[in-house]
């Protein structure tokens, strides 16, 4: 009989609030997976993209993150906010790379919630059984999925600056913060700018292994060929592509 399969789950937790209620579920004797392997963090607001696209480059299956409540935060910046706005946005990437998103989790569990802790933790891990291993259950090939994450690592910078002048809400309220990520007008400035910057960089990463044609592109990246073209003639504009008419496909500028 196969073994059942044990996703790994890496925690990002914060000290004061959900790192204290894992600490109180373990005192109480409460189950939960074996597996998760937590890493605490002094806010939740303090988890940078790059944590959560290391940790599925290093083959996790899943990623959580916890922290306090929102109003609830033990640092005047309300970082749980922030938080908020990059899961939002690293669901909206990890996707379009061919990783479920179900598999980046954001949670609020207060240090006298060891209960709901060990909850949240089971229906993840029951999540994530489902799913299967990160890659295979996907529908994404193991090249291309480590690519579209290189692809978001190296573009954290941009994301960040993006989010900084185009991705704000002006008061720490939970009920703004929700409204603002679900309306349209949100959605539309991440795809315009970091979704197309992410599609721009795959592009980049793949032409520096080999010169491909436009329809090799759109195929190895599972986008349409208009799509493909168009971040072609930006790059080029900037002199970052050169066209090889022998070759009849395009490379990276020397």
């Amino acid at each position: 009989m196969a073994a059942q399969f044990e996703p790994k789950i890496i925690g990002l937790v914060c000290n004061w609030c959900c790192y204290a209620g894992a600490d109180l579920c373990g005192v109480s004797r409460l189950q939960y997976p074996p597996y998760i392997r937590l890493i605490r963090v002094m806010c939740s607001g303090r988890v940078d993209m790059k944590f959560v696209v290391r940790a599925f480059s290093k083959g996790s299956d899943g990623v959580f993150i916890g922290g306090c409540w929102p109003g609830e935060c033990h640092y005047v910046t309300e970082g749980n906010y922030d938080a908020m706005v990059m899961v939002a946005i690293c669901k909206q990437l990890l996707e379009r790379i061919g990783i479920n998103p179900q598999r980046l989790r954001l949670e609020w569990v207060s240090a006298s919630e060891g209960i709901r802790f060990a909850e949240v933790m089971n229906d993840f891990a029951k999540v994530l059984m489902k799913l299967g291993p990160l890659g295979k259950a996907d529908g994404e090939r193991e090249d291309g999925l480590w690519l579209g994450l290189e692809a978001i690592s190296r573009i954290v910078p941009y994301i960040r600056l993006v989010e900084r002048e185009r991705l704000r809400v002006p008061a720490k309220r939970e009920e703004l913060y929700e409204k603002f990520l679900q309306d349209e007008k949100t959605k539309e400035i991440i795809q315009r700018t970091i979704v197309d910057r992410l599609d721009s960089m795959r592009i980049r990463l793949l032409l520096e292994k080999a010169p491909l044609a436009t329809g090799e592109i759109a195929k190895k990246l599972g986008i349409s060929p208009s799509e493909v073209a168009r971040h072609l003639d930006e790059l080029a504009t900037f002199g970052l592509i050169r066209y090889e008419a022998q070759k009849k496909a395009f490379a990276l500028a020397s």
